[in-house]
């Protein structure tokens, strides 16, 4: 398995510890800073959430990436199953709880989309499949910087309990001619990645939260787009994007790419760039090196508030260095407008915030309740805690 060198945004484990606003209630005014508002509609009071300490608790290997967990039925058990990435290479483990899960064992993707591959959402079909979306790194070779990358958000199926993926291709990707070449950003100069993914309560749309990366600034930040649940084992070329208000079909543009060493062409797509959920007035890719963005989304349905809760890093500069981290809600998928403004629960801290649900069975990344881990890079040392 290929991996990018240099790209040490997602290996570098050396993160400065930072300070903690512990117990840091949230509420509904809107933090001063250059951002513009979040684009919310909902006028409604948001809910509550506070930090408070708990014993460590660490998810199996090493951790780089949004942690994806599922429960699933395996030789008559309940068991939990932890996809941890890190490097560009996923792993997979399992046990009968968050706290008692066992070692990892690398996963197989095939065919192999290239480079590097971190498997960040997985969504069961509850019968027998598995669906998981994953973040690919590819050099930035149009460019000549083989140590800078550009992401793109890939599909996979797995019959087996996520051990083996059968890849569905590459699912959304920005066009070519929004990479940043001359960018001083440290790691990523374009493209999309870096990822969450829900699935409605009727089960008609998965929704995707991911971080937009092109060079141009009115399209850099969190985005959404969404696939028809029925599309989920045929995805390639049938996103819709959140552009201007509302759900573009078919904005996707086809490419058919030579493969070198091989007879024929793939067919590849690539999306114009949804509208971000917060603007970007500090911009990735400029000459400065200063940077204040939001990206990285964790998304989650608690079910003590009834509202989607999304987490998201804030970066300072080209180096990803960590402002806060944040919160926002949603009572619904289907209007992005509706997700509240932003609000930090912690000063600095780690990449990849995440809440985890604990209740047996039921608790993953995807769902919890009035009382979760909060987790950072697979560690976690508090519990996050919601009401209204």
């Amino acid at each position: 398995m290929k991996r990018i060198a240099g790209l040490s945004r997602r290996t570098s484990v050396s993160l400065r510890k930072t300070a903690v606003a512990l117990a840091l209630i949230l509420g509904a005014t809107v933090l001063p800073g250059p951002h513009g508002d979040f684009t919310s509609s909902a006028a409604a009071p948001m809910p509550r959430a506070t930090l408070s300490a708990a014993p460590v608790l660490l998810l199996p290997g090493t951790v780089d990436s949004n942690s994806p967990l599922v429960w699933d039925l395996e030789d008559g058990q309940h068991k939990l199953f932890a996809m941890t990435s890190h490097s560009g290479i996923p792993r997979i483990a399992n046990g009968s709880s968050i706290d008692r899960l066992g070692g990892t064992a690398q996963v197989s993707l095939l065919p192999h989309p290239g480079h590097a591959v971190w498997m960040e959402a997985v969504v069961s079909d509850e019968v027998e499949t598995w669906y998981g979306f994953y973040h690919n790194e590819w050099p930035a070779e149009a460019c000549g910087r083989l140590d800078r990358a550009v992401a793109r958000i890939g599909a996979a199926k797995s019959f087996d309990r996520g051990r083996t993926w059968q890849n569905l291709g590459i699912v959304l990707q920005a066009t070519p001619d929004t990479t940043a070449c001359d960018s001083p950003n440290r790691y990523v100069i374009g493209g999309v990645g870096d990822l969450s993914v829900m699935l409605d309560a009727d089960k008609k749309y998965l929704y995707l939260f991911y971080s937009q990366y092109q060079k141009q600034q009115d399209a850099q930040g969190v985005a959404v787009a969404r696939l028809q649940w029925a599309d989920r084992d045929r995805p390639a070329g049938r996103i819709s994007i959140w552009r201007a208000g509302t759900w573009e079909r078919n904005a996707g543009q086809r490419e058919f790419i030579a493969v070198p060493g091989m007879m024929g062409r793939r067919i590849e797509w690539s999306y114009p760039a949804a509208t971000p959920l917060v603007a970007t007035s500090q911009p990735w890719h400029d000459a400065d090196g200063r940077v204040d963005a939001f990206w990285g989304p964790a998304v989650h349905w608690n079910t003590a508030i009834e509202h989607y809760v999304m987490l998201l890093n804030r970066a300072r500069d080209e180096s990803y260095t960590q402002e806060g981290i944040y919160l926002s809600f949603a009572p619904r998928l289907d209007d992005p407008s509706l997700w509240s403004a932003p609000q930090k629960i912690l000063n600095g801290g780690k990449w990849y915030p995440q809440v985890v649900g604990t209740s047996p069975r039921t608790g993953t990344d995807k769902l919890a309740g009035a009382s979760a881990r909060f987790f950072m890079s697979g560690r976690s040392d508090w519990l996050i805690n919601f009401s209204r």
